[in-house]
């Protein structure tokens, strides 16, 4: 896969990190989970193809033992607010030195610098203060919260991905890493940008399945006049159920398409064409890695997610820790193993 042989440290985290971190996991890349002790793992379900290694960074010990990882590995993702890895003495400025190819990626929500960068926040906190909340909704009302999808996943773990990448890339060129300083809110600020459109739809081909006369119509751009063309489109979709209207504009290019459930979308015709949906024995089903590439295409593990700490000691093993050495840490409580246990 494109990511063959590109170690990744995913320091737990909640949703944006987890996600990057499968993003990489998907396209090959070994992503190895350091979790907290005796934490519950990924909550988020984004775990796919991982392994868990569990330490105490807040000792001494388990810093050291991080220290130790991130010397021989390509990327270290952190999703914490500025100045925590600092404090554990894990900064970039540390690891860096040990490590000059080191890709240090800080995903945080308000970024590493500014009066916010260590201040608490959620989606909808990025979404408010870049401007972006304030244009979902209808007139008049209050704006309507979406899901954590545009700032957490979009703005936070898709474009850390992409600063990985391009990191990856441009260091086959110089040979040295380099920090990434991806933040949540500093996407939003991006959508809210460019969100303006003027596109003209094909009110010929649009009015004309609707019933309705284009040259009766007020123009589509008049503002004014949308509340009454929201009520007399609004009075002809009612006529029809959304099996009618489908069927009238399919195959046309009017813009038109069902406001599917997540579980209906699974079973749309043109998703199950594309495979847009793959099925997993603890998940169900799930969307298909993304984007989808000719020659090197996404292999996503089918293996169920790791317990935490389930790989510990293999992982420690493989960077070139002893079983003295793994014991020791094991007996100062400064890492910690869960074995699967079979069942009888």
């Amino acid at each position: 896969m494109a990511l063959q042989g590109i170690s990744v440290l995913e320091l737990a985290g909640l949703a944006p990190g987890p996600y990057c971190g499968m993003v990489l996991a998907d396209f090959g890349a070994r992503v190895v989970r350091v979790d907290r002790l005796g934490s519950r793992g990924d909550v988020s379900f984004l775990a796919r193809g991982k392994r868990s290694l569990a330490v105490d960074l807040k000792r001494p010990q388990g810093a050291a033992v991080l220290r130790r990882l991130c010397a021989r590995t390509d990327v270290v993702l952190e999703p914490f607010r500025h100045g925590v890895m600092e404090k554990l003495q894990l900064g970039p400025e540390i690891l860096q030195k040990e490590n000059p190819k080191l890709i240090y990626a800080r995903l945080s929500g308000f970024g590493q610098s500014g009066r916010f960068s260590r201040v608490a926040g959620h989606d909808i906190n990025y979404l408010a203060l870049s401007g972006v909340l304030s244009k979902i909704g209808r007139s008049g009302e209050n704006p309507y919260p979406p899901l954590n999808l545009l700032a957490d996943f979009g703005g936070g773990g898709l474009m850390c991905t992409l600063g990985i990448l391009m990191a990856l890339f441009e260091r086959t060129r110089s040979g040295k890493g380099q920090v990434i300083d991806a933040s949540m809110f500093q996407w939003t600020l991006k959508v809210d940008h460019y969100s303006h459109s003027d596109e003209i739809l094909g009110r010929e081909l649009y009015f004309q399945r609707l019933g309705l006369k284009s040259d009766e119509l007020p123009h589509q751009m008049s503002m004014s006049d949308w509340p009454e063309m929201k009520k007399r489109f609004a009075d002809v979709f009612a006529k029809k159920t959304k099996a009618e209207w489908c069927q009238i504009f399919d195959g046309t290019d009017a813009c038109v398409t069902p406001v599917l459930t997540f579980e209906e979308a699974a079973h749309h015709d043109h998703n199950k064409e594309r495979g847009s949906f793959i099925t997993e024995e603890e998940h169900g089903v799930s969307p298909r890695p993304a984007p989808l590439l000719s020659d090197t295409p996404a292999t996503p593990s089918s293996k169920r997610d790791p317990f935490v700490g389930e790989h510990t000691e293999e992982i420690l093993r493989e960077f070139g820790f002893s079983q003295v050495e793994i014991n020791q840490l094991t007996s100062d409580k400064i890492i910690e193993s869960n074995k699967p246990r079979a069942n009888l």
